[in-house]
């Protein structure tokens, strides 16, 4: 018998995407029947948004560039909007596998975010030099601030749960790493349960990669001080959910 995901929204934030976007909604739609797709184009100067509606995904034009953060905020905002329950991020560069979103469900049902990690024992991914370090790092603290073992804490694929939802459409963070350290701890300190599980990551299929090496260089710094900000914000409160 085929399972049903229609409580599930499928956000895929999307900037100049067009190579691989239109791909990624047709396996989320064939992976996940019933599902919505929602991809938010943030900002592109190509046809991402025009590939995606083809392929079968609700798209959301937003007119300037917000970053991913932004582009989840806007995905959270709309699950409320439109009556669902559970919201997955997937990237739309073809590297997030949506056959593996029923693991990170299922992981819902003892947490309120599920990270699909890529250090957990699947998949051959690896990073080095100063970003390795730092993801190492961030590991360390934010496994401390969340109760339990994180061992990728900057994974873009993710699933959260309707506490999770209520609280990232007025909160979810836009800065830079905020989309994931920041929600993290913003998670964590409102008393949600964060967990991982683990997944294998793909190549991108098309597109320009989000960190260049002039990034790379920086991203401790910068991880650092998003981790320090995150922690001084005062903690956010959730709303009853149905």
């Amino acid at each position: 018998m085929t399972r049903s995901f229609r409580d599930l929204l499928v956000v895929m934030p999307a900037f100049n995407e067009e190579e691989s976007v239109g791909e990624v909604v047709r396996e989320v739609l064939a992976a996940l029947p019933g599902a919505g797709c929602l991809v938010v184009d943030d900002g592109s100067r190509d046809r991402t948004a025009e590939v995606a509606a083809a392929a079968g995904a609700t798209v959301a034009q937003l007119p300037f560039n917000l970053g991913v953060g932004g582009a989840m905020r806007f995905g959270f905002k709309h699950a409320l909007l439109h009556g669902y329950r559970t919201v997955v991020q997937i990237d739309s560069d073809g590297q997030h596998n949506p056959v593996d979103v029923p693991k990170l469900l299922a992981g819902l049902e003892h947490a309120d975010v599920v990270l699909g990690a890529r250090f957990a024992g699947e998949g051959d991914y690896r990073v080095r030099g100063p970003r390795a370090w730092a993801m190492k790092l961030l590991s360390l603290f934010l496994s401390r601030t969340a109760g339990a073992k994180l061992t990728d804490t900057t994974s873009g694929y993710r699933a959260s749960g309707p506490r999770a939802v209520a609280l990232f459409a007025e909160t979810y963070p836009a800065e830079y790493l905020g989309d994931t350290i920041e929600s993290l701890v913003i998670a964590a300190r409102a008393g949600l349960v964060v967990r991982q599980v683990p997944v294998a990551m793909r190549e991108r299929s098309g597109g320009t990669p989000s960190h260049d090496p002039v990034k790379a260089a920086v991203y401790l710094g910068r991880a650092a001080i998003a981790l320090v900000f995150a922690h001084l914000k005062p903690r956010a409160r959730i709303e009853a959910v149905a």
